[in-house]
């Protein structure tokens, strides 16, 4: 049912009626909220990269990031985003955004060339599951995994030579230098595997490097997949099976 305009407003002039509606959508317009870049998304095309779907061909169609988070759908349209369902995800994904929702590495601040250190470290718990010593910690302790700042380093393996400072799939070795646990973040979205490694949609174990693992930005990194549709989708399957069964048993005579 549409929405009836306030009688007081009504009752006004014609003039004063359209320059009172004028003042209300720019009001509107001046209170959109635009979200800071964080380190892991500084930008367009690393945000449209994220979110997959392809929309990473449309980041010239977008010239800023406030433009990013203020075009409507109308004039995403006239820049060319198509189709109706790339911008209505769009449109989600930027909503959700600016409402503190991310994917996997959202919430890291230590990254460097698109690319967020992960470290697995023991820190003091006065958990009772947690005063045993295992195999894979130590008394008193529980395992944590944190983002840190990434420093270059040599090859780990000398049996198995690389260029000092790069890994065999030609990306920076890291080492991580002392860390105050204390003012550690902790990572969301990541997981600890076998007591030794860090698991997690997109997270890359450095090899010769225990409990130490790369997250970096790539295509579709945080997409909400489309879902398939089987037999004509939920609403028309019946049917559709239905027809199916009686077409094979009129083939079937």
């Amino acid at each position: 049912m549409a929405l009836k305009r306030p009688s007081a407003l009504l009752a006004l002039p014609t003039s004063s009626r359209t320059l009172t509606c004028n003042q209300c959508r720019a009001l509107h317009k001046t209170t959109i909220r635009i979200p800071k870049p964080t380190p892991f998304v500084p930008d367009v095309p690393t945000f449209l990269t994220l979110i997959g779907r392809n929309l990473s061909q449309h980041a010239s169609k977008i010239p800023s990031w406030e433009a990013l988070f203020s075009l409507t759908s109308q004039q995403l349209r006239e820049s060319g985003v198509e189709p109706a369902r790339a911008r209505r995800y769009l449109l989600w994904w930027r909503e959700r955004f600016r409402a503190g929702i991310t994917g996997i590495g959202g919430d890291v601040k230590e990254v460097k060339d698109g690319i967020a250190e992960l470290r697995l470290v023991e820190v003091p718990s006065q958990r009772r599951i947690d005063a045993q010593a295992t195999l894979t910690k130590s008394a008193g302790m529980r395992k944590m995994i944190i983002n840190v700042t990434p420093s270059v380093s040599l090859p780990a393996d000398p049996a198995n030579p690389v260029k000092e400072g790069e890994s065999e799939d030609g990306v920076p070795l890291v080492v991580i230098p002392k860390i105050n646990v204390s003012k550690a973040q902790l990572v969301t979205g990541v997981k600890i595997v076998s007591g030794t490694a860090i698991g997690g949609t997109g997270v890359e174990n450095v090899k010769g490097h225990q409990g130490v693992a790369r997250l970096k930005v790539k295509e579709g990194l945080w997409e909400e997949r489309r879902g398939h549709k089987v037999d004509g989708g939920e609403r028309r399957k019946a049917e559709v099976r239905y027809k199916r069964r009686a077409q094979e048993r009129k083939m079937a005579r």
